[in-house]
């Protein structure tokens, strides 16, 4: 009975110990988007903050493709050590459940939530040589030339809304499948696709650059970040999509190792200078702990699966 008793003691210890030693080396931060894409984005605000509070290098991997479960699903086979952590998004632990008829990861059972960090809505652009100028113009254009325009997604947060938006308004078009938002961005900016939906990250500075026109952003209200911009909900009632980013572990990650990683990351996100970067990119602060997060994740799959089969799109 002492040998036991010492053996669950030392063990204890051993535990503690290594919480309070981690990290020891450098911890790979897989990305499943393109760099440039505001995941990426969130992890590179983030990345040197976490090395200055742990004293060890963090390291941006990006893995895309096939709606960011490549780089997801390496990252869930990864070892539970806190050695390999990944950016998760509502694309990656939320509509893909529902959007692939064969999921290669399982959002909930293969990963251990640490910290939902932020939000931020989409938002319909078009080219600046298309003829609408307006929400309603381009619901009126889109029905006029259904079957004819060509729109691109490469998450959820640009495909689901594209359904929704065709479902509620009552037109039909030809879509293309990308990587991430850069290219589909460019391919508007250079008039081989019609529209899409991109987070208000990257869609605003080409807006306000006059490469990207905006129509509206899929939040209820209009934005803090871009009040000129109408809501989707002032013509299409209820019309919501709102993107989210958080810091995941794979599953089996000791729970201290956990905790560690979510204590120093709210920390981080609780700085003026931190808001303020994130501020820049339009992102909205809004920190969830681990259960929090792991609530919220079971939810999220349960709104977006049934947002992708009201939209009528079938599974891969």
């Amino acid at each position: 009975m002492k040998r036991i008793l010492i053996t669950i003691i030392l063990l204890g210890f051993v535990g503690g110990a290594t919480a309070q030693q981690y990290p020891t080396r450098t911890v790979t931060v897989v990305v499943p988007f393109p760099a440039g894409s505001a995941t990426d984005q969130v992890a590179r605000v983030l990345a040197p903050q976490w090395q200055e509070s742990l004293g060890r290098s963090f390291v941006i991997y990006n893995k895309a493709g096939a709606l960011a479960s490549i780089g997801t699903m390496e990252a869930a086979k990864s070892a539970p050590d806190g050695y390999t952590i990944a950016l998760a998004t509502n694309t990656t632990h939320a509509t893909n459940v529902a959007l692939f008829k064969k999921l290669p990861y399982d959002p909930v059972k293969d990963f251990a939530p640490i910290i939902r960090t932020t939000t931020v809505p989409t938002v319909l652009v078009v080219s600046p040589d298309s003829p609408a100028h307006t929400l309603k113009a381009f619901i009126d254009y889109a029905k006029a030339k259904s079957g004819t325009l060509t729109s691109g997604y490469w998450s959820s947060g640009s495909q689901v809304p594209i359904a929704k938006l065709k479902a509620r308004a009552g037109f039909s078009t030809v879509d293309a499948a990308y990587k991430g938002s850069p290219a589909t961005l460019s391919d508007i900016m250079g008039g081989h696709i019609s529209f899409t939906f991109v987070d208000l990250t990257n869609a605003l500075p080409q807006i306000q650059g006059g490469k990207l026109k905006g129509l509206g952003v899929t939040s209820l209200k209009r934005s803090p970040f871009a009040p000129d911009l109408p809501a989707l909900a002032e013509v299409f009632p209820g019309f919501e999509l709102i993107v989210w980013h958080g810091l995941v572990a794979p599953a089996g990650t000791p729970r201290d190792i956990v905790q560690r990683l979510y204590d120093t990351t709210s920390k981080i996100l609780s700085k003026a200078e931190t808001k303020a970067q994130l501020a820049k990119l339009k992102l909205s602060v809004e920190p969830l702990n681990p259960d929090e997060f792991s609530d919220y994740i079971k939810r999220e799959i349960v709104q977006w699966s049934k947002d992708i089969k009201e939209a009528g799109i079938e599974p891969q």
